[in-house]
């Protein structure tokens, strides 16, 4: 995938690493090394009203499930585009953010994870322009895009949203010492 389509797509500035769920785990270890968990939140963008990017409140959801404590967006609660500002003033600003988020990519790389020490633009690949949010960040590659963006999202296979959010926040759980496999 080129750096300027990742540009584009998610808001990714260009710094970031495609990865598996194993590279998750090593990203979410990298931060533990820096961060304590008690000065971290997660914030965890879209909306349950669309397939494709209900992925952000199902991650938050699962890590409020694991006693993660400090999260921004889920299923009951979640952080989307009518939000977000809002939300943001809500996290103590000596915090690290970790933002995450569903994106649309190349067919090829539908299922991989974009990983950056820097922040994410969310809603930009749907033309909405939102700030730069998180230190660190996750974009979750759940379609291919296409001319229709929006739709695209809309019509986004649940299943991939569904297993994407567990990985995403099995490997959270995992680099933080949460889960003992």
């Amino acid at each position: 995938m080129r750096v300027r389509e990742l540009q584009t797509l998610n808001g990714t500035s260009g710094h970031h690493k495609r990865t598996d769920e194993a590279g998750l785990v090593e990203f979410f270890r990298d931060i533990r090394e820096q961060h304590s968990i008690d000065t971290i939140t997660f914030l965890c963008i879209g909306t349950d009203r669309s397939t494709g990017d209900a992925l952000g409140p199902l991650v938050g959801s699962h890590l409020l499930e694991y006693g993660i404590p400090h999260v921004v967006g889920s299923l009951s609660s979640p952080c989307d585009a009518h939000n977000l500002e809002a939300r943001l003033a809500e996290i103590p600003t000596h915090h690290i953010v970790v933002a995450v988020d569903a994106c649309l990519g190349q067919s090829a790389t539908v299922g991989l994870f974009l990983v950056s020490n820097e922040p994410i633009r969310p809603a930009q690949s749907v033309g909405t322009f939102l700030p730069a949010v998180g230190h660190y960040s996750v974009a979750a590659v759940v379609n291919a895009n296409g001319p229709r963006p929006y739709w695209t999202l809309q019509v986004t296979s649940l299943y991939q949203v569904m297993c994407m959010a567990e990985q995403i926040s099995l490997s959270i759980a995992k680099g933080f010492g949460i889960w003992k496999s």
